[in-house]
């Protein structure tokens, strides 16, 4: 069992990242795009499937997110869609 745990800044929390990429976007002839967003990707892989949303969830509240700035969400991977990560 996965769990996809997804990590992005908080709305108002300027992102000199994205507005980098942004920038870079538009210098190559595409203005188009109105806007970026940068997250963060963290693949967790259980051994056991129990309580593997749990602990996930614990992870990323102690671990990976920031709370300060940034926000959190965990998506449980089941063997249908675990090669979309």
């Amino acid at each position: 069992m996965q769990a996809k745990v997804t990590i992005s800044l908080k709305n108002g929390v300027l992102d000199p990242q994205a507005k980098a990429i942004h920038h870079a976007i538009e210098s190559l002839g595409f203005p188009q795009v109105a806007q970026v967003v940068v997250k963060k990707q963290i693949i967790l892989e259980f051994a056991q499937n129990q309580h593997c949303e749990q602990i996930a969830q614990q992870i990323a509240k102690d671990l990976l997110a920031n709370p300060v700035i940034e926000e959190y969400e965990v998506q449980i991977l089941d063997s249908t869609n675990t090669s979309q990560a």
